[in-house]
């Protein structure tokens, strides 16, 4: 029978949109005309404290954003691709979504960090690069101006191509359940805990990774 449960608590969706902010922000402020590498800075940090914050919601987190939740077995994901899922697949990351999700956060962990010790010897160095030999500065400079970049927006699009893709063929809206946090699914499944107590504990988990972020770019 069809019920309606929290898959998404509001901490979760929170950071979702408010990275994909932070994500398209970096893209538009690298490549604008003039100079906005202060901004694109600026991003870099609250995006690098949105990753520390959804890795550790990761662990502390609603039912359906534990990482524990879409770590998912080779034989799982066999079993998804061959259109026999587990009824854990419909509610929420499914195989494919849960790599996708994995991939990002690798890919922009990456992407911050190689920010973090860059070297451009032209308007901006990293608040960290002076811990770093100056080739691997450069090599890191390189990288996030380079390779990096067009893997985040290769992710960003393959990201927004899967939506298409399973609204169109699938008739699967998954834009909804993370604006409301509520999604339909065929049987009844544990709801993601999302009352007063857990946005406050996300409050904090938060705010301390806010700190030290803040500690880390101007120590």
């Amino acid at each position: 029978m069809p019920t309606t449960v929290r898959v998404w608590d509001l901490p979760t969706r929170c950071f979702h949109w408010a990275l994909a902010a932070c994500v398209l922000g970096s893209l538009a402020t690298a490549w604008a005309p003039g100079s906005w590498v202060e901004w694109h800075a600026r991003l870099g940090y609250v995006a690098l404290t949105l990753l520390v914050f959804r890795l550790l919601w990761g662990l502390f987190g609603g039912r359906w954003s534990r990482f524990t939740s879409f770590l998912y077995s080779p034989r799982s994901v066999l079993a998804y691709l061959r259109g026999t899922p587990h009824p854990d697949h419909l509610v929420g990351h499914n195989p494919l979504g849960a790599g996708s999700v994995l991939a990002m956060l690798v890919v922009l962990l990456v992407q911050v960090g190689t920010g973090l010790v860059s070297d451009d010897e032209i308007a901006f160095q990293g608040p960290l690069n002076r811990f770093v030999s100056s080739s691997k500065g450069l090599a890191a400079t390189a990288y996030h101006k380079d390779i990096g970049q067009w893997l985040v927006l290769a992710l960003v699009l393959l990201h927004v191509g899967a939506i298409a893709f399973y609204r169109l063929k699938k008739g699967e809206n998954l834009v909804r359940p993370m604006l409301v946090g509520d999604k339909v699914v065929p049987g009844a499944v544990a709801s993601s805990r999302d009352d007063a107590a857990m946005r406050l504990l996300a409050l904090v988990v938060f705010a301390a990774c806010a700190g030290g972020v803040a500690w880390l770019v101007t120590r």
